[in-house]
């Protein structure tokens, strides 16, 4: 546990808040809407175009360095849903189900592009994703957001129908540094390279 007060990070790392998020029944009054979904299975090149176009602002590095066959591993699992969002016949959006632990189903990524936000994409894409998740035999859908990402994030989560229930620190290697995100990423939070 840290104490109170401020834990300094060393240069080269980067740390945020996580908060952690669950439902353990959809909404009642869920509305499935209609939506172009591409399964990105067998596309890792597509995964990462589109992860890449939704995350980079926002520091997203879970998948960035990961080889083509490491990803390759996750998205063709059966127990992982990946879908592109198609929207005016672009990839508009991201949505990843990982069903991987019995009983439950993490939403391991979702977004959308820059320009695809502010047009309600969001709200039916998560109603998809809520949906597709209750469709198993799950007994809790869970995400976790942190202070590296869009500020409307968390209070989207919490209107979807997530409550939280843990916050944690997350310190980890700047990406940036490492060269899987490019050093103009995520403005919002500055690259402290590592003193010599």
């Amino acid at each position: 546990m840290l104490k109170d007060g401020y834990t300094d990070i060393a240069p080269g790392k980067i740390a945020a808040v996580v908060t952690y998020l669950a439902m353990t029944a959809p909404p009642v009054d869920l509305e499935r809407p209609a939506l172009d979904l591409a399964p990105l299975r067998g596309d890792p090149a597509r995964y990462r175009a589109l992860f890449r176009r939704v995350g980079e602002p926002w520091l997203w590095f879970g998948r960035a360095g990961l080889s083509d066959d490491a990803l390759a591993r996750i998205i063709d699992d059966p127990a992982v849903e990946a879908y592109a969002l198609r929207h005016d016949g672009a990839d508009a959006g991201l949505l990843e189900l990982d069903f991987r632990n019995p009983g439950e189903c993490e939403l391991g990524y979702f977004g959308l592009v820059p320009e695809a936000t502010g047009r309600g994409l969001g709200r039916s894409l998560m109603r998809e994703a809520i949906a597709r998740a209750f469709a198993r035999p799950i007994g809790r859908f869970f995400v976790h957001t942190c202070t590296l990402d869009d500020p409307r994030a968390l209070p989207f989560y919490i209107r979807a129908g997530f409550r939280p229930y843990k916050r944690a620190i997350e310190v980890a290697d700047d990406p940036r540094l490492a060269g899987a995100l490019p050093m103009e990423a995520a403005p919002h939070c500055p690259v402290l390279p590592p003193q010599d």
